[in-house]
């Protein structure tokens, strides 16, 4: 049975850093990362997904966590078919990009650009390779990404792509996980090797999908967004600003220790980042999960 590796989307959330969950003294993103690691195993990088992550950066990362510790990394929005500000490129490549007058997509960029940007967002990550840091890149869909034979084949670009790092994939277009598609998808995953992202999050909107829980590698990934009432905001806070209940996590927790029985290892992250919430939720769930009998859960790297 693979380990469950509890952690949070975010370590450096705005709301998160004034809500007194970092000690008094702990101001700096050195401090901060260790920080947290020396609380949870594992974090997803969100920064990836907004503008291209530095290799200097990356080796920071490395360097201010221990051994065993584990950082999973958003793709860039660009490489995800996401609208994605010019500004966000670096200046040579938006330069080459020429002058847009609005957001750029992956379809419209000269193919020359679009092969530096995905080289330039592997390299960057390599040092958290390289120093046994790394999980997966999340490539998390957006709701105009329905099933077709061309998505699928774009799923297997991604992850030529971004060798040798590994992928996994959430999607936000319901026709993936409809009844007569559910084991299409998990069927295609699981025949390349490529992580399903399981989700908890507000059902009967567009980019709803089910809280199917399935390995298709062997890392299982869950991904908790919250029950927020104002899901369809366009203030992000508002969307994730969700605190589970002990009722609600309890409810979840052999579900996850199923999915560690069927994987090598298995990444559970809250992504209600709103003040504490997500550390909050994460810390009583790793705790639920250690009172479960036959699941083991990994302390953080530093922890007993």
């Amino acid at each position: 049975m693979g380990e469950i590796l509890v952690g949070t989307a975010s370590w450096t959330d705005k709301t998160l850093l004034r809500s007194g969950w970092y000690p008094p003294g702990v101001t700096t993103a050195e401090e901060r990362l260790r920080h947290y690691a020396r609380e949870f195993p594992v974090v997803e990088i969100d920064s990836t997904y907004y503008a291209l992550p530095a290799e200097e950066t990356a080796r920071l990362w490395a360097g201010r966590t221990p051994p065993g510790f584990t950082f999973d990394a958003k793709a860039f929005s660009l490489l995800t078919g996401h609208p994605t500000r010019p500004r966000a490129l670096p200046a040579d490549l938006r330069a080459a990009a020429g002058e847009a007058s609005g957001n750029l997509y992956a379809h419209a960029l000269d193919p020359a650009v679009l092969d530096q940007v995905w080289e330039r967002f592997v390299s960057a990550l390599l040092p958290l390779r390289e120093a046994g840091r790394f999980g997966a890149v999340l490539f998390q869909f957006p709701r105009w990404f329905p099933i077709s034979r061309r998505n699928k084949h774009y799923i297997l670009e991604c992850k030529r792509r971004c060798e040798p790092l590994r992928i996994s994939v959430e999607f936000r277009n319901g026709t993936w996980m409809t009844e007569d598609n559910r084991a299409e998808t998990l069927d295609f995953l699981r025949s390349y090797g490529i992580p399903y992202v399981c989700v908890d999050m507000p059902q009967g909107y567009p980019c709803s999908m089910p809280p199917v829980v399935a390995a298709t590698a062997d890392l299982g990934i869950v991904r908790f967004h919250g029950h927020s009432d104002k899901w369809t905001s366009h203030d992000i806070h508002e969307r994730f600003g969700y605190l589970y209940s002990p009722e609600e996590l309890e409810e979840w927790a052999p579900r996850l220790c199923e999915l560690g029985g069927q994987t090598a290892a298995a990444h559970v992250l809250m992504n209600n980042c709103y003040l504490d919430h997500a550390q909050t939720n994460a810390r009583q769930l790793a705790d639920v999960l250690r009172s479960m009998a036959a699941c083991p859960v990994r302390p953080p790297p530093d922890g007993d």
